[in-house]
Formats: structure tokens, sequence, C-alpha cells
């Protein structure tokens, strides 16, 4: 049965959000190219491959955090996402 797990934690001056999945997972190949600008999986015109690209830069460079993620072929994928509490103001 297809199954989400979201875990919320603080450490430090942190929050953690996972999401985690018991889908079909990824291999180490797609896993590296996974937050690139256009990569995808689907067949042509079935998605653009930008919504991680998008995601990853909008966590990364507008709010101060990190989007990693963790995948097994045939256990699932887990995303972290971790922003600061508070960013500072340049």
């Amino acid at each position: 049965d297809p199954q989400f797990i979201l875990r919320l934690s603080a450490r430090e001056a942190m929050v953690r959000l996972e999401i985690e999945d018991n889908g079909p997972g990824m291999n180490g190949k797609v896993l590296k190219h996974i937050f690139e600008p256009f990569y995808t999986t689907k067949a042509a015109g079935a998605g653009t491959g930008l919504g991680l690209s998008v995601s990853y830069f909008i966590i990364t460079e507008n709010h101060g955090g990190t989007l990693t993620a963790e995948s097994t072929p045939d256990r699932g994928t887990r995303f972290i996402v971790q922003l600061p509490v508070s960013r500072k103001k340049a």
C-alpha cells in the first residue's frame, strides 16, 4: 500500500522536515541529477523537469536552507528540507 511519512523536528537553529514514501525509489544515476533544471524521467510532454530544481533554488537561495534526497530502488525515497529558524537580514 502506498504510504507517506512526514517527520518534523528542530535541530539547533534549523527546522527539519522529512517527507518519505515507500514507492519505487530511484537508482544512484537518477538521484544524482534530480535537482538539475529540465531533468526528468517522464516521457516527452509529460513534465518539464523544473519542479525539484525550482524547489531547490527557493529553499537554498531564498531561505538559506538545504534540500537533499535519499533513495533506495524498490524501497522508497526521502526528501529532507532544512530551514533556519530565523534568517539574518542582509
